[in-house]
Protein backbone atom coordinates (compact mmCIF):
# COMPACT_ATOMS: atom_id res chain seq x y z
CA UNK A 1 0.00 0.00 0.00
CA UNK A 2 1.55 3.01 -1.16
CA UNK A 3 1.89 6.30 1.09
CA UNK A 4 0.77 9.94 -0.07
CA UNK A 5 3.00 12.91 0.31
CA UNK A 6 1.55 16.19 0.44
CA UNK A 7 5.04 17.72 -2.08
CA UNK A 8 5.39 21.61 -2.06
CA UNK A 9 8.70 21.16 -3.44
CA UNK A 10 9.79 22.89 -0.10
CA UNK A 11 12.79 20.92 1.70
CA UNK A 12 10.77 19.93 4.04
CA UNK A 13 8.08 18.01 1.95
CA UNK A 14 11.42 16.67 -0.36
CA UNK A 15 13.24 15.34 2.26
CA UNK A 16 10.18 13.66 4.02
CA UNK A 17 9.34 12.25 0.17
CA UNK A 18 12.84 10.84 -0.11
CA UNK A 19 12.45 9.41 3.16
CA UNK A 20 9.04 7.53 2.70
CA UNK A 21 10.62 6.39 -0.97
CA UNK A 22 13.37 4.81 0.90
CA UNK A 23 10.95 2.88 2.89
CA UNK A 24 8.32 2.21 -0.04
CA UNK A 25 5.69 3.00 -2.63
CA UNK A 26 5.25 6.80 -2.41
CA UNK A 27 2.06 8.69 -3.96
CA UNK A 28 3.34 12.48 -4.64
CA UNK A 29 0.46 14.91 -4.13
CA UNK A 30 0.49 19.01 -4.86
CA UNK A 31 -2.09 20.58 -4.55
CA UNK A 32 -2.69 24.22 -5.93
CA UNK A 33 -4.95 26.99 -4.05
CA UNK A 34 -3.89 29.59 -6.40
CA UNK A 35 -1.29 31.91 -4.84
CA UNK A 36 1.36 33.49 -6.46
CA UNK A 37 4.09 31.19 -5.95
CA UNK A 38 2.30 27.61 -7.44
CA UNK A 39 3.73 28.07 -10.82
CA UNK A 40 7.49 28.41 -9.75
CA UNK A 41 6.43 25.27 -6.93
CA UNK A 42 5.47 23.18 -10.16
CA UNK A 43 8.84 23.74 -11.91
CA UNK A 44 10.46 22.79 -8.93
CA UNK A 45 8.41 19.80 -7.91
CA UNK A 46 8.82 18.58 -11.76
CA UNK A 47 12.45 19.03 -11.30
CA UNK A 48 13.30 17.06 -8.05
CA UNK A 49 10.93 14.30 -9.68
CA UNK A 50 12.85 13.75 -12.23
CA UNK A 51 16.24 13.37 -10.55
CA UNK A 52 18.36 10.94 -10.04
CA UNK A 53 17.69 10.95 -5.94
CA UNK A 54 13.99 10.43 -6.59
CA UNK A 55 13.81 9.20 -10.15
CA UNK A 56 11.70 5.61 -10.54
CA UNK A 57 11.40 6.21 -7.10
CA UNK A 58 7.74 7.32 -6.25
CA UNK A 59 4.29 7.24 -8.60
CA UNK A 60 3.69 9.92 -10.59
CA UNK A 61 2.54 13.32 -9.62
CA UNK A 62 -1.04 13.91 -8.52
CA UNK A 63 -1.83 17.75 -9.00
CA UNK A 64 -4.89 18.80 -7.84
CA UNK A 65 -5.98 22.20 -6.65
CA UNK A 66 -8.68 24.37 -4.56
CA UNK A 67 -8.72 28.16 -5.35
CA UNK A 68 -8.61 29.80 -2.12
CA UNK A 69 -8.91 33.07 -4.07
CA UNK A 70 -12.55 33.46 -3.70
CA UNK A 71 -11.76 33.82 0.02
CA UNK A 72 -8.63 35.20 0.36
CA UNK A 73 -8.60 38.61 -0.64
CA UNK A 74 -6.74 39.70 -4.03
CA UNK A 75 -5.06 42.29 -1.82
CA UNK A 76 -3.35 39.35 0.30
CA UNK A 77 0.03 38.90 0.28
CA UNK A 78 -0.03 35.39 -0.98
CA UNK A 79 -2.31 36.06 -3.66
CA UNK A 80 -0.79 39.44 -4.83
CA UNK A 81 2.88 38.02 -4.62
CA UNK A 82 3.80 40.27 -1.61
CA UNK A 83 4.88 38.33 0.85
CA UNK A 84 6.13 39.00 4.56
CA UNK A 85 9.85 40.56 5.01
CA UNK A 86 13.40 38.57 5.33
CA UNK A 87 13.25 39.08 9.29
CA UNK A 88 9.73 39.27 10.17
CA UNK A 89 8.75 36.22 12.29
CA UNK A 90 6.96 32.88 11.67
CA UNK A 91 3.48 34.30 12.40
CA UNK A 92 3.43 36.56 9.92
CA UNK A 93 2.81 33.90 6.89
CA UNK A 94 -0.15 32.23 8.17
CA UNK A 95 -2.79 31.17 6.22
CA UNK A 96 -5.96 31.01 7.69
CA UNK A 97 -7.09 26.94 7.03
CA UNK A 98 -3.90 25.86 4.73
CA UNK A 99 -3.87 22.38 5.90
CA UNK A 100 -7.50 21.77 6.29
CA UNK A 101 -7.54 22.65 2.46
CA UNK A 102 -4.48 21.07 1.74
CA UNK A 103 -5.48 17.44 3.36
CA UNK A 104 -9.00 17.39 2.50
CA UNK A 105 -8.53 17.63 -1.37
CA UNK A 106 -5.81 15.09 -0.71
CA UNK A 107 -7.67 12.99 1.37
CA UNK A 108 -10.67 12.44 -0.88
CA UNK A 109 -8.37 11.97 -3.51
CA UNK A 110 -6.62 9.03 -1.11
CA UNK A 111 -9.94 7.67 -0.60
CA UNK A 112 -10.27 7.03 -4.32
CA UNK A 113 -7.17 5.51 -4.60
CA UNK A 114 -7.31 3.30 -2.17
CA UNK A 115 -4.18 4.77 0.04
CA UNK A 116 -4.66 4.88 3.95
CA UNK A 117 -2.28 6.73 5.04
CA UNK A 118 -1.29 10.54 4.11
CA UNK A 119 1.89 12.34 5.29
CA UNK A 120 2.93 16.26 5.51
CA UNK A 121 6.08 17.87 6.10
CA UNK A 122 5.14 19.61 9.47
CA UNK A 123 8.00 20.68 11.69
CA UNK A 124 8.30 21.14 15.41
CA UNK A 125 8.10 24.89 15.82
CA UNK A 126 4.60 25.23 13.86
CA UNK A 127 3.13 27.90 15.38
CA UNK A 128 -0.43 27.28 13.69
CA UNK A 129 -3.62 26.23 14.80
CA UNK A 130 -3.93 23.37 12.03
CA UNK A 131 -0.30 22.35 12.52
CA UNK A 132 -1.57 20.50 15.97
CA UNK A 133 -1.29 16.72 16.70
CA UNK A 134 -5.41 17.18 17.50
CA UNK A 135 -5.97 18.49 14.79
CA UNK A 136 -4.25 16.36 12.38
CA UNK A 137 -5.86 13.19 14.72
CA UNK A 138 -9.52 15.17 14.41
CA UNK A 139 -8.69 15.47 10.42
CA UNK A 140 -8.04 12.24 9.73
CA UNK A 141 -11.35 10.97 12.00
CA UNK A 142 -13.36 13.13 10.27
CA UNK A 143 -12.19 12.05 7.09
CA UNK A 144 -12.15 8.85 7.66
CA UNK A 145 -16.04 8.89 8.74
CA UNK A 146 -16.97 11.13 5.82
CA UNK A 147 -14.95 8.82 3.25
CA UNK A 148 -15.88 5.69 4.46
CA UNK A 149 -12.40 4.99 4.37
CA UNK A 150 -9.78 4.59 6.84
CA UNK A 151 -6.91 7.49 6.74
CA UNK A 152 -4.20 8.17 9.11
CA UNK A 153 -2.65 11.65 8.63
CA UNK A 154 0.90 12.03 10.42
CA UNK A 155 3.25 14.39 10.48
CA UNK A 156 6.69 12.80 10.93
CA UNK A 157 8.79 15.86 11.43
CA UNK A 158 6.44 17.51 13.92
CA UNK A 159 9.09 16.73 16.65
CA UNK A 160 12.22 17.67 14.93
CA UNK A 161 13.31 21.31 13.36
CA UNK A 162 14.40 22.27 9.63
CA UNK A 163 18.41 21.64 10.46
CA UNK A 164 17.84 18.36 11.41
CA UNK A 165 15.26 17.69 8.38
CA UNK A 166 18.47 19.28 6.48
CA UNK A 167 21.12 16.80 7.93
CA UNK A 168 18.78 13.95 6.65
CA UNK A 169 18.17 14.98 3.27
CA UNK A 170 21.98 15.64 3.04
CA UNK A 171 22.30 11.43 3.81
CA UNK A 172 19.81 11.04 1.44
CA UNK A 173 21.17 12.76 -1.39
CA UNK A 174 18.39 14.83 -2.11
CA UNK A 175 19.33 17.73 -4.53
CA UNK A 176 18.21 20.76 -2.07
CA UNK A 177 19.15 23.22 -5.31
CA UNK A 178 16.04 21.22 -6.54
CA UNK A 179 13.68 22.41 -3.56
CA UNK A 180 11.91 25.39 -3.04
CA UNK A 181 11.10 27.39 0.03
CA UNK A 182 10.31 31.34 -1.10
CA UNK A 183 7.27 33.22 -1.30
CA UNK A 184 8.52 35.38 -4.17
CA UNK A 185 10.95 33.55 -6.61
CA UNK A 186 12.14 34.78 -9.47
CA UNK A 187 10.94 33.48 -12.46
CA UNK A 188 12.30 33.70 -16.25
CA UNK A 189 15.40 35.07 -15.49
CA UNK A 190 17.47 34.42 -18.39
CA UNK A 191 20.08 32.04 -18.02
CA UNK A 192 17.87 30.51 -15.17
CA UNK A 193 16.10 27.39 -16.24
CA UNK A 194 14.49 26.84 -12.80
CA UNK A 195 12.88 29.60 -10.51
CA UNK A 196 15.54 31.05 -8.11
CA UNK A 197 14.89 32.06 -4.44
CA UNK A 198 13.92 36.00 -3.55
CA UNK A 199 16.61 35.85 -0.77
CA UNK A 200 14.14 38.82 0.92
CA UNK A 201 11.21 37.07 2.18
CA UNK A 202 10.89 35.01 5.71
CA UNK A 203 10.86 31.57 4.21
CA UNK A 204 14.56 32.78 2.70
CA UNK A 205 15.59 33.56 6.04
CA UNK A 206 14.40 30.13 7.50
CA UNK A 207 16.09 27.93 4.42
CA UNK A 208 19.32 30.06 4.92
CA UNK A 209 19.34 29.87 8.99
CA UNK A 210 18.99 25.91 9.22
CA UNK A 211 21.71 25.25 6.34
CA UNK A 212 23.71 27.45 8.56
CA UNK A 213 22.72 25.92 12.17
CA UNK A 214 23.07 22.64 10.35
CA UNK A 215 26.56 23.34 9.27
CA UNK A 216 25.85 22.13 5.72
CA UNK A 217 26.57 24.55 3.14
CA UNK A 218 23.49 26.54 1.41
CA UNK A 219 23.71 25.47 -2.47
CA UNK A 220 20.64 28.11 -3.09
CA UNK A 221 21.12 30.30 -5.16
CA UNK A 222 19.64 33.89 -4.00
CA UNK A 223 17.94 36.53 -6.34
CA UNK A 224 19.03 39.33 -3.52
CA UNK A 225 22.20 37.93 -1.26
CA UNK A 226 21.45 41.32 0.99
CA UNK A 227 20.33 39.58 3.78
CA UNK A 228 21.73 35.84 3.35
CA UNK A 229 25.40 37.27 3.47
CA UNK A 230 24.45 38.49 6.88
CA UNK A 231 24.86 34.91 8.12
CA UNK A 232 27.38 33.11 5.86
Amino acid sequence: MPTAVLLSGGLDSAVLLAEEASRGTVQPIYVAAGLAWESAEREIVGALLRSDALRGRARDLVALSVDMRDVYAASHWAVAGTPPAYHTPDEDVYLPGRNIVLLSKAGVYCATAGIDRLVLGTLGHNPFPDATPDFRAAMGRALSLGLAHDLAIEAPYAQIEKTEVIRRGAALGVPFELTLSCMSPAIGIAGQPLPRHCGTCSKCRERHDAFVDAGIKDPTEYASERFTNERA
